[in-house]
This record gives C-alpha cells, sequence and structure tokens, in this order.
C-alpha cells in the first residue's frame, strides 16, 4: 500500500462513521422528510466518494480491495453534481446498508497498513 493510501482510507473511514452516527436513530421516512440530515449525509458520502476515487487514482491496487468502488465513486458525482436527480431511496440504502459494510472493508486495510 502506498504512503499516501491511509490517509483517503481514513478520510473515507470518517466521513463513513458520520453517515452512520447521523442516521442511527432514523428510518427511511424520517430521512426523507428531514432536509437537514438528508444534506448532512449526502455530503459525507461525497467525501467518501472523493477520498475513495482519489485513492483509485493514487493507488489501483489498494482501491480494487473495495468491492463496488465504481459504485460509491458513482454515487458521489450524482450526489455532487446531479444533484437534481438524487433519489433519497438510492442515498438511504446506501447509508443503512452499505456504509457499514465498507466501515469494514476500511478499516481492514487500515489494520493491514498498520501492522506493517
Amino acid at each position: 500500500m502506498r504512503p499516501e493510501s491511509s490517509a483517503f482510507l481514513w478520510d473515507a473511514g470518517e466521513a463513513a462513521r458520520r453517515v452512520s452516527e447521523f442516521i442511527t436513530d432514523l428510518d427511511e421516512d424520517t430521512y426523507r422528510q428531514d432536509a437537514l440530515h438528508r444534506s448532512a449525509v449526502e455530503r459525507q458520502l461525497e467525501i467518501v466518494g472523493e477520498a475513495l476515487g482519489n485513492l483509485r487514482k493514487h493507488d489501483p491496487e489498494t482501491a480494487a480491495a473495495i468491492p463496488d468502488l465504481h459504485r460509491i465513486v458513482g454515487l458521489r458525482n450524482v450526489l455532487a453534481h446531479g444533484y437534481a436527480v438524487v433519489d433519497d431511496g438510492v442515498v438511504w440504502t446506501a447509508a443503512r446498508h452499505r456504509i457499514p459494510e465498507l466501515i469494514v472493508q476500511i478499516n481492514a486495510l487500515l489494520g493491514e497498513t498498520q501492522d506493517s
């Protein structure tokens, strides 16, 4: 793993943890009705996608260990550039179901770095 890769992974992991924190006490209907939570979650997902996009550019080998990386970066692009077509259901699913898995993957990669 390249030296800068751990910084990208750390940034993505921190943003992912914030997403989980922000939706802890919410259900999907409450999320959809709360502009503040939607905005906060979307912003953190943008950071996740940006950090992992940078990881892909600088360290494709490490990035390849993250399943669905292209979808994560794609969601970031929609959130950043296609804000008029953001599907709250897609964002909710990513936040509720995909982010916990991503946190585990990032922690495993960072654990490999710290043990090296």
